[in-house]
């Protein structure tokens, strides 16, 4: 095959765990997986990557592009420049913070325009689940279309032209979904609880962490497992926050409900104790929880409970984060952190004894398998698409703001230390980034829900 190639390494990264091995792609896709030192093919490049890990590229389901309307936020070009950077190959875009949002085929069109040509990860697309367009027929016209499920929010979401769903319009979403076996995807936090605790503006974190309670999330959480058990519908939970739900799902899990939970890079890394007064780029809705929360984060991913690590990155511009006065409750809430969650990740689950298999399952497995894209992407496997994050586990390096390719300078994880620098990122067999640079065009493609997927 003309364009063959050979890459090699010492600690390669499969569905049987990490050992040497070498990988020969052919035409972008694993052709096969031999052992470390079987000879590579005459005439065919060969990468040998020494001791740096070569994981499966990371496939991240929770990101907020928010293109085109709101490019001043971040944009394609921007938001999958820094995604490559930091490993991530693939990307699913929610449908709110752009204008439209994507909310019927149509709207759909106008977001695939603005991203085509101008994506250096393969990219797809979630529709969103708001009031009045589920009886229309856009939610099957938008599936049929090829998006990958439906999100939607119990409350408000922050911009206008997205707006929630009561508990009526959110039931009546289920059932529609369900009828054509499509995935809804829920922001789970309930109003009532979130109106019921105290509301206070300011600079004290404290105060912010307290007017979202993790009874919100609890409440949320059983509410759409009834619903699941009542449709037999695939219901997701995003950006779980609060240990509390875990029992729930726990149990759901063994009722063989088709109910399926993540978490985020900043849940799992960031306390709520270690939050300064006035330090705005740690907001995000749910909040990032005390450290015993987050210690029984830890113990669900470790035993299967949660099925995948994404980033919800949800950037803003500076101006919108209230720098200048630090008041949480006027802040955008979101993180920043597409570049970074793969060495924040690995950097607190080295330090918990937990090893580069276990990452790659989190946060490329199970997002992959999530989008109905486990046959392709998530795995270095033979069949399955070229696409590599190359690690060098145990280098570090300090969070410059300046130095990443969000749009917008501003991280929670600015100035932190972290472990794992990606050395370079594939994407079916091309290089994509390399020491934190994005060489050439954009290479990546627009991918849809695969037929009989989510």
């Amino acid at each position: 095959m003309a364009d063959e190639q050979v890459f090699r390494s010492t600690r390669v990264v499969t569905p049987q765990g990490e050992r040497p091995a070498t990988v020969v792609v052919g035409g972008g896709t694993i052709t096969a997986v031999l052992p470390y030192d079987a000879p590579a093919p005459a005439g065919v490049r060969l990468t040998d990557l020494g001791d740096d890990a070569l994981l499966p590229g990371l496939v991240d389901t929770h990101v907020h592009v928010n293109d085109p309307g709101r490019t001043e936020w971040e944009g394609f070009p921007t938001a999958t420049a820094a995604a490559v950077a930091g490993g991530v190959t693939t990307l699913i875009d929610m449908p709110l913070n752009s204008v439209p949002p994507t909310t019927t085929a149509a709207h759909l069109d106008v977001k695939r325009a603005a991203a085509r040509g101008r994506v250096h990860t393969d990219t797809g697309f979630w529709g969103g689940a708001v009031p009045g367009n589920g009886g229309t027929g856009d939610l099957k016209a938008l599936h049929d279309a090829g998006v990958f499920g439906f999100k939607c929010f119990l409350l408000p979401s922050g911009v206008d032209e997205f707006p929630h769903l009561d508990q009526e319009q959110l039931r009546a979403a289920v059932e529609e979904t369900a009828r054509f076996g499509a995935l809804l995807i829920v922001h789970a936090e309930d109003p009532g609880q979130i109106d019921g605790a105290p509301q206070r503006g300011g600079r004290r974190y404290a105060d912010f962490l307290a007017s979202r309670p993790p009874a919100a999330e609890e409440q949320a959480v059983a509410g759409l497992i009834a619903l699941a058990r009542r449709y037999r519908a695939r219901v997701h939970v995003l950006h779980l926050s609060s240990a509390t739900a875990l029992p729930l799902l726990a149990a759901a899990r063994r009722e063989g409900l088709p109910v399926s939970v993540e978490t985020c890079p900043h849940f799992l890394t960031l306390t709520a104790e270690e939050v300064p007064d006035g330090a705005t780029e740690f907001k995000c809705c749910p909040p990032i929880r005390e450290a015993a929360n987050q210690d029984a984060l830890w113990q669900a991913l470790a035993e299967g409970v949660i099925d995948c690590v994404v980033s919800d990155h949800s950037p803003s511009t500076i101006e919108l984060k209230r720098k200048d006065t630090g008041d949480f409750a006027a802040a955008w809430g979101g993180i920043s952190s597409l570049q970074l969650g793969l060495p924040a990740v690995w950097t607190e689950a080295r330090r918990r004894g937990h090893g580069l298999a276990d990452v790659a399952r989190w946060m490329s497995t199970g997002p992959a398998r999530l989008a109905g894209l486990g046959a392709v992407k998530g795995a270095v496997a033979e069949g399955h698409d070229a696409d590599f994050a190359v690690l060098a586990p145990e280098a570090s390096f300090t969070v410059d703001p300046a130095r990443l390719h969000h749009r917008n300078p501003v991280t929670a994880y600015a100035g932190r230390t972290l472990y794992g620098v990606v050395r370079a990122t594939y994407l079916r067999g091309r290089l994509a980034a390399e020491h934190g640079a994005v060489p050439g065009e954009p290479a990546g493609r627009l991918i849809e829900r695969p037929a009989g997927g989510s």
